[in-house]
């Protein structure tokens, strides 16, 4: 028998998530005016104070605006198509950072804050991926990625010692080109990587981090890149607001 279920989430939460699925798919575009809250009330079949709530939550998303006089306006538009690919291979000579080198392309101003640099003992996954012992230790380099001085992802890399030991991979500053180029450069260039993308809840620090809005889920990228002889060189946590952004993989079959 089939048993029986029901969406257990409030009206204004269900009317929210039909908005904002409208929006980030483009059937509401950047600038559109919404319907009246008299409008909605009757297409929803809710009251005036549902409404309310459903469109505030999407204001503090960022997805909606108020215009006094006027009415409630799209602000935010589809989600942002990231493609992995295109951020592994190193930077060429003198180039900085692919996030900032591709950002451009887009016109868009991308950015990294690097918030720490230490030798930890890494969660359980990433110490299975990188081989390492129950006691064994790794290099985390964390940072923030922007795009138009927006947070847009949180990464903890891990990275052998063996490998950051006595260079700038170990050092707390940004490194020209990248973790990739300087990896490249001592011997082991980035050759494959496997991702793991799963939907979570945010932790504390991944709220404060992305400066996410109540009851948003993240996007959590688990990443092993692999050089010469299939050995791992780092292993990453990323994690993205899940309402701004899509993952593109393009793979060929033949």
């Amino acid at each position: 028998m089939t048993r029986p279920i029901s969406d257990p989430r409030s009206a204004h939460q269900k009317i929210a998530a039909t908005l904002r699925r409208q929006i980030t798919r483009g059937d509401l575009s950047p600038g559109s005016q919404l319907p009246s809250t008299p409008a909605l009330m009757a297409e929803y079949n809710v009251a005036g104070t549902t409404v309310q709530k459903a469109l505030q939550m999407l204001k503090e998303e960022q997805l909606l605006i108020g215009q006094p006089g006027k009415g409630v306006f799209v602000q935010g538009g589809t989600q942002q198509s990231i493609s992995p690919e295109i951020y592994m291979p190193p930077a060429a000579p003198g180039e900085p950072f692919r996030w900032i080198t591709e950002a451009e392309k887009r016109s868009q101003r991308g950015s990294v804050t690097l918030l720490e640099v230490a030798v930890v003992s890494p969660p359980f996954e990433v110490r299975r991926a990188l081989d390492l012992a129950e006691t064994g230790q790794a290099l985390l380099r964390k940072q923030v990625l922007h795009l138009d001085g927006q947070p847009t992802e949180l990464t903890h890399s891990f990275y052998p010692l063996e490998l950051a030991e006595g260079t700038a991979v170990m050092e707390h500053r940004k490194i020209k080109g990248g973790t990739p180029t300087l990896l490249a450069e001592l011997g082991y260039p980035p050759e494959s990587f496997t991702d793991e993308v799963s939907a979570e809840i945010p932790t504390e620090e991944e709220v404060l981090a992305l400066e996410l809005p109540k009851d948003m889920p993240v996007m959590v990228t688990f990443r092993v890149v692999r050089s010469t002889d299939r050995r791992p060189i780092e292993v990453s946590l990323m994690t993205k607001a899940a309402h701004r952004y899509r993952m593109r993989y393009s793979i060929s079959l033949q």
